[in-house]
């Protein structure tokens, strides 16, 4: 098999689904957040920059998951809506009186729903 063949194959086995790809960025965020928690008196200074990230994630999720045009059912469309104002309030809460405790909400909340993405 000729190079490109085989780098086409990698490309196309490494190649995520929507779910899974949503699911990753999720994880990535729950694991920036967890990072700082974990060792926040040398991480805090990292929270920003995690908070940022996450709320990003939400912002994008909430968009796609609430458009009209999404082919989700609307109580789904409204679940996901009422859970990204929480995430986003607690984003806020977070900025203005950091806490490494604040931040296990939004670790739970993105591992959840990166597991129930991954196993439907």
């Amino acid at each position: 098999m000729s190079f490109a063949a085989n780098a086409y194959t990698r490309t196309a086995n490494s190649v995520l689904s929507p779910r899974e790809a949503e699911a990753a960025v999720l994880i990535k965020a729950a694991q920036q957040l967890q990072m700082v928690k974990d060792d926040w008196t040398n991480q805090s200074a990292n929270l920003n920059k995690a908070l940022n990230f996450n709320q990003k994630v939400w912002t994008l999720l909430a968009g796609a998951a609430t458009a009209p045009e999404s082919p989700l059912p609307i109580a789904i469309k409204n679940n996901i809506g009422q859970l990204s104002v929480f995430v986003f309030r607690r984003i806020i809460d977070t900025l203005i009186e950091p806490g490494a405790d604040k931040l296990s909400a939004l670790i739970n909340i993105n591992q959840q729903i990166a597991a129930g993405l991954r196993s439907s």
